[in-house]
């Protein structure tokens, strides 16, 4: 109990950001742990390369779009605030968890999970998924699996199904929408790939940290 409270006092600002995860004491410890040993330097931050010392990232086909996930627009680190936070949209819905008036829309909500997937595909920041972007995506999950034909038709029956204002991209309400409605068939299995894939590799990585339940 003692080395787990010296360790809290540490972190800065632990209790807000317990609260803003939903993680418990263990589990900020255990994160604590993980993210000092890729942060080999002692720099008190991490750079994109040293999130390749995670073999599931290195070895997911998206890897690269989760790890560019952790870092805003412009900025080359990322501090062990925000890797909480990330890895918090890995936790699921807590749907038992009493909400306080006024307070902020939990990290790990239905909305946000889904924002952060959407990124994911975003890659240009423009707040829509192209057909290029969305092509990108599918070549990386499915590889030498189908043909370059059958990845276009997939992509283009992705758009249309899913592009409710015929503006030839996903919105991110679009994105929302079609992910609520099991007719966006071709759609959802662009989606669930990518996002399925997302939670196993961080998962894994952290299955050792607590009982998986947490995340």
């Amino acid at each position: 109990m003692g080395s787990t409270n010296s360790t809290l006092l540490k972190i800065p600002n632990v209790e807000v950001l317990m609260q803003e995860t939903g993680f418990s004491p263990a589990h900020i410890i255990r994160l604590h742990d993980r993210f000092k040993a890729l942060d080999k330097e002692g720099r008190g931050h991490l750079c994109p390369h040293d999130f390749g010392a995670i073999k599931e990232l290195a070895m997911n086909p998206i890897g690269d779009r989760i790890i560019g996930a952790f870092f805003s627009p412009g900025k080359e680190t990322v501090d062990f605030h925000t890797f909480v936070k990330i890895l918090a949209h890995f936790r699921p819905v807590d749907k038992d968890r009493p909400k306080e008036p006024n307070s902020p829309e939990p990290i790990n909500s239905r909305s946000n999970k889904l924002k952060f997937a959407f990124q994911l595909y975003d890659q240009d920041k423009d707040g829509k998924i192209s057909r290029d972007e969305l092509l990108q995506v599918l070549r990386a999950m499915l590889g030498m699996q189908v043909t370059d034909e059958q990845l276009e038709s997939i992509a283009d029956r992705t758009i249309q199904e899913a592009d409710l204002d015929r503006d030839d991209t996903i919105s991110f309400e679009e994105f929302r929408k079609a992910c609520k409605h099991k007719r966006f068939t071709m759609f959802r299995f662009c989606i669930r790939p990518g996002e399925r894939k997302l939670m196993l590799t961080l998962c894994h990585w952290s299955s050792e940290l607590q009982d998986q339940h947490e995340l």
